[in-house]
């Protein structure tokens, strides 16, 4: 049985939150390991996210930083942390997902997932972004 786009968000959430998990404790890993011990079948969708938020990490982390007041995205939790770099990834990268989807889906995960702080902080960021672009 296939899945939807935001069933497939959260599992791209939860292997990039593995990912941050491991890398903070110098723990080696390999992604498509991690990829496939989290998904029943195959999504070329999650492996776009994922490999695309690794690949443009530290400009997603530098992009959010910028747009938070007060914050950093070192300092929220590695949950919302990675729903945040998958809405920054999809608004930059991914033209075939509308912006307001990307922020809306970001925002659904982080009540979700994330205390209200979090969301509200995610939802400004996205908003920011998204004007921008």
């Amino acid at each position: 049985m296939s899945k939807t786009r935001s069933e497939l968000r959260e599992k791209a959430m939860v292997i990039l939150y593995q990912i941050d998990i491991m890398k903070s404790n110098k723990v080696d890993f390999n992604i498509e390991e991690l990829i496939s011990e989290n998904l029943e079948i195959d999504s070329d969708f999650v492996r776009n996210i994922v490999y695309g938020v690794v690949t443009h990490m530290d400009q997603l982390n530098e992009l959010a930083n910028k747009n938070m007041k007060d914050w950093s995205i070192e300092r929220i939790d590695k949950t919302g942390a990675a729903i945040l770099r998958i809405g920054l990834y999809e608004i930059l990268y991914e033209d075939d997902t509308p912006n307001i989807v990307a922020i809306n889906e970001a925002v659904e995960l982080a009540k979700k997932f994330s205390d209200d702080n979090v969301r509200k902080i995610i939802n400004a960021v996205l908003d920011k972004v998204s004007n921008e672009n």
